[in-house]
């Protein structure tokens, strides 16, 4: 019995956990790494055909974005998750295999020139489509008997539409243990969505700490505080600009300047308009208002009941085109763009950027977690300039930071979700999707409280039934942008030790085989490792 950490381990994306129990293999999450590539996204840890089950929090890309490789890599097992996830990924996953091919794409027009070997995306959009064909859905609160020894329970994390704390209930020969894995979990008190859940008891607990070393910011009123920013923008003639995930964050938004519009709370123009420049987004807000039986708070409850529309209101327009994107940045008239993506390392919003952040007139407004080594970041830490499409371009616009907006549960929810793990109290807690500087010290707060925690490292593996460390893993380099005397970490050096992971995944699975086919083995492996020392 058996836990390994294969991403967001002292990290905030990438989240990728693999369960053993009775020779079954379960990943929990198996996400894209965004923002600074600390591990390569190019190879896993393990091999692909070795998983058998996947069991998936919720839909963001850094829990779910490397599914297609999997697949592509050779995995025939099951997927599980809630029902709106399943249908968030479809559109999301076909997304993300877009991007990936036209990456690839752009790298091979380059590469062309310089005579650079073509490179290959991770997956492409057949790739995608397979996905489905593995996929299985559950309710909030069905408890599956997912294979021997092994029951599970998707529960609310209140982080996102469909998103969930996995609960695992174990046994493997005379041991029991009660796992809980908590996803992401939510702000209280957002919009549409309800607040996480809470549970009273479990023998481990592996929990986020994005938000681990603080708080949010008080905000008393969302729609006053963003129709104050809208209303001063507008009438200095600039444009705000949202960057925000298009699935979650850009509902909530539509949510907000409904309200802002219904009380007229932009005197300066009233009637402004909305532009949605995500085809992803307009997709996707087809699914918050399908059937939301189960997943919705009070409020939009009420709102479906009467018939209102959540997102419904006057001047909206959604752009599908990429010349429909292009024309925003010609018309001059002042209005709000919402795009993606949320941390501005791709997509539409880079071109919105690029008009606008030398503007002094105009705002960009952040709603959400800017990761490492982001734009996003970059542009909050108060930078003077930066560089889109190889232009250089000044920051002049307003850079505001409106972390009320946030969908992750801050220090203070943190703590409170762990303290009601009382009956029975974890024997260890690990804390994982967190920074470097973050994760670390939050496992310390949890120790202060009477909780065994700590933050695991790259492939760490834990022996569950032994409550003990079986290896202890490794932080990757990270990437260093100026020569400071120590030797630097590349995609080739961890594609490097990802291969190694396999190499020692397949001698543990070579155990018991003929000694003439393991001698076999050794050699060939002996005469690689002289001939590359040589």
């Amino acid at each position: 019995m058996k836990l390994s950490f294969f991403g967001a381990d002292q990290c905030v994306t990438g989240s990728c956990h693999c369960l053993e129990v009775n020779g079954k293999r379960i990943l929990v999450d198996c996400g894209l790494q965004q923002g600074r590539d600390e591990v390569s996204n190019t190879e896993f840890p393990f091999a692909a055909n070795t998983i058998d089950y996947v069991l998936v929090t919720h839909a963001h890309i850094d829990h779910s974005g490397r599914i297609p490789m999997l697949v592509k890599q050779g995995f025939q097992g099951r997927i599980l998750t809630t029902r709106l996830t399943a249908d968030l990924l479809e559109i999301m996953l076909l997304d993300s295999a877009h991007i990936q091919e036209q990456d690839a794409e752009w790298k091979n027009r380059k590469g062309e020139r310089s005579g650079a070997p073509r490179v290959e995306p991770l997956y492409t959009i057949e790739d995608a489509e397979r996905v489905k064909a593995f996929m299985t859905t559950c309710e909030y609160g069905q408890v599956i008997d997912l294979c021997e020894g092994v029951e599970v329970e998707f529960v609310d994390a209140g982080h996102l539409l469909g998103s969930a704390s996995i609960a695992m209930d174990l046994t493997e020969g005379d041991v029991k243990k009660r796992i809980v894995f908590s996803g992401d979990l939510g702000n209280i008190r957002q919009p549409i969505i309800r607040d996480p859940v809470h549970f009273h008891g479990a023998d481990y607990v592996v929990m986020e700490s994005t938000y681990g070393d603080r708080n949010h910011e008080e905000v008393w009123s969302y729609t006053d505080d963003l129709a104050r920013i809208i209303d001063e923008t507008m009438a200095r003639g600039g444009n705000v600009i949202i960057p925000s995930f298009a699935v979650g964050r850009t509902q909530e938004l539509l949510y907000f300047i409904r309200e802002i519009k219904d009380q007229r709370l932009v005197k300066s123009n009233p009637d402004f308009a909305v532009y949605i420049d995500s085809p992803l987004a307009k997709r996707a807000t087809t699914i918050f208002t399908g059937d939301l039986r189960g997943y919705l708070d009070d409020d939009a409850m009420k709102l479906v009941k009467d018939g209102t529309h959540m997102f419904n209101f006057t001047n909206l327009r959604m752009t599908e085109t990429s010349e429909e994107s292009k024309a925003l940045n010609e018309d001059r008239t002042p209005k709000v763009i919402i795009s993606a993506s949320g941390m501005c390392d791709a997509g539409r919003i880079r071109h919105h950027l690029k008009h606008n952040l030398w503007r002094g007139e105009s705002t960009i407004v952040f709603v959400g977690f800017q990761g490492e080594g982001t734009l996003g970041r970059h542009l909050l830490d108060g930078a003077k300039s930066v560089k889109l499409f190889g232009e250089e371009i000044a920051v002049n616009a307003k850079i505001v930071n409106f972390q009320g907006l946030s969908s992750h549960a801050d220090r203070d929810h943190l703590l409170s979700w762990i303290a009601d793990f009382k009956s029975p109290k974890p024997q260890h807690v690990f804390v994982v999707h967190g920074d470097r500087e973050v994760a670390p010290f939050f496992a310390q707060t949890i120790s202060g409280m009477g909780f065994a925690a700590h933050a695991p490292q790259y492939t760490e593996v834990y022996d569950l039934a032994a409550d003990a460390q079986l290896a202890p893993g490794y932080l990757p380099e990270r990437k260093i942008k100026s020569f400071d005397g120590r030797a630097k970490s590349t995609p080739a050096y961890e594609r490097l030790v990802a291969v190694g992971n396999l190499l020692a995944e397949s001698i543990k699975r070579s155990k018991g085989r003929d000694n003439k086919s393991l001698a076999a083995f050794a050699d060939q492996l002996r005469k690689i490792l002289e001939k590359w020392e040589a």
